[in-house]
């Protein structure tokens, strides 16, 4: 999800989940052994995009002791084939990024211990695509959608796309840039979003005509949003010329958010007949050092205080059913009422020839 001199660009980047953000924490040891059973530090091994407040970790802290160290390596997939190369002697004790789309992977290798949080009963029952075994706990919910440059289409009298048919129009050739499918989670995310609107045998003829109205593909989410479309703040505006990109329903609340002045409409729009809905879990680590810890900082993750920092910081949605959504993130973020959906089951038996087919037609 990201900037530019007029925008916090750091912050605006870290927000919508792409380049890296400082550490969240760090360990009053500094000695080798400032990890493991009986320390006070727990680490969280995690995807570049996660963030928390300070004072929400500093209240961790304070309630249990523990102070959060926070290891970030790369996106979701390759986070997580880090912590299956080094597997039962994991670099940190939780491991939080692994979603619907790669979630098989991480329980076929093993990764977690099960470990039923505390407040469990709190989270949403569609979220807990593990609740038989616990080895991971959902944390929050977001949408990949199609977004949309607004002041293109109303410069030129044309509606937006709201349905992946709609991105197959002759209206809307050569708008779109997504991301590659093999190397990003929101690009996988989309294809999956295809496979749900037009199942298992559908899916390919569906790219096939939207290669023929001139998709474009790039390998990730910073190149697409930044590089490639015209409405985002930052990025080479001189030759983003594509108002169309697969991007989440919460990107417009942090075009709002970090813009100096604040607008009071968001610049960008969500299509959102073209929405996938993606759950991100956490798990204990199979060997943590400090499972004692971990078990606590999981146990904080669906707090209502942990999920109520997280939209404005994380731009995903709590899966506690309590908690509330701060007013920037309703007022500008798009309401998905039915994004698509395919099953969990379906997803690892599938995923990887789905993603072999989507490269031979629309990449090679």
């Amino acid at each position: 999800m990201k900037t530019t001199t007029k925008y916090a660009a750091t912050a605006l980047a870290a927000a919508l989940g792409v380049t890296a953000l400082a550490g969240c924490g760090g360990s009053d040891d500094q000695n080798s052994d400032s990890t493991g059973a009986g320390s006070k530090t727990v680490t969280l091994v995690s995807h570049d995009s996660f963030n928390a407040s300070d004072a929400v970790l500093k209240a961790f802290t304070k309630e249990t002791g523990y102070k959060v160290k926070v290891l970030k390596s790369g996106d979701a997939g390759a986070a997580l084939n880090q912590e299956i190369l080094t597997k039962g002697s994991p670099r940190g004790d939780v491991f939080f990024g692994a979603d619907n789309t790669l979630l098989s992977r991480a329980l076929d290798n093993g990764l977690f211990t099960p470990y039923e949080a505390k407040g469990l009963d709190r989270v949403a029952a569609d979220t807990q695509l593990d609740a038989d075994q616990h080895r991971v706990t959902p944390v929050d919910t977001g949408d990949i959608c199609v977004n949309y440059d607004k002041k293109y289409f109303a410069d030129r009298k044309l509606d937006p796309p709201k349905t992946f048919d709609d991105l197959l129009k002759p209206a809307y050739k050569n708008l779109l840039v997504t991301e590659n499918a093999a190397t990003s989670s929101p690009g996988l995310g989309f294809l999956l979003g295809t496979v749900a609107a037009h199942g298992e045998t559908g899916y390919q003829d569906y790219w096939k005509k939207l290669k023929d109205n001139g998709v474009k593909v790039v390998d990730g989410w910073e190149q697409a949003y930044n590089d490639e479309f015209s409405g985002s703040a930052g990025g080479r505006k001189a030759e983003a010329d594509r108002p169309l990109v697969v991007s989440y329903a919460s990107s417009p609340p942090v075009e709002v958010l970090y813009a100096d002045p604040r607008p009071t409409e968001a610049p960008t729009g969500v299509a959102t007949g073209t929405c996938f809905r993606q759950i991100e879990f956490a798990g204990l680590l199979d060997g943590a050092k400090n499972e004692a810890g971990g078990k606590a900082l999981l146990d904080f993750l669906i707090s209502k205080q942990f999920q109520e920092d997280m939209p404005l910081n994380m731009f995903v949605n709590p899966v506690v059913k309590d908690a509330k959504l701060p007013e920037l993130f309703t007022k500008f973020g798009a309401t998905v009422d039915r994004p698509a959906t395919v099953a969990p089951e379906k997803i690892a038996k599938n995923r990887e020839q789905w993603v072999q087919s989507w490269s031979s037609l629309v990449v090679k």
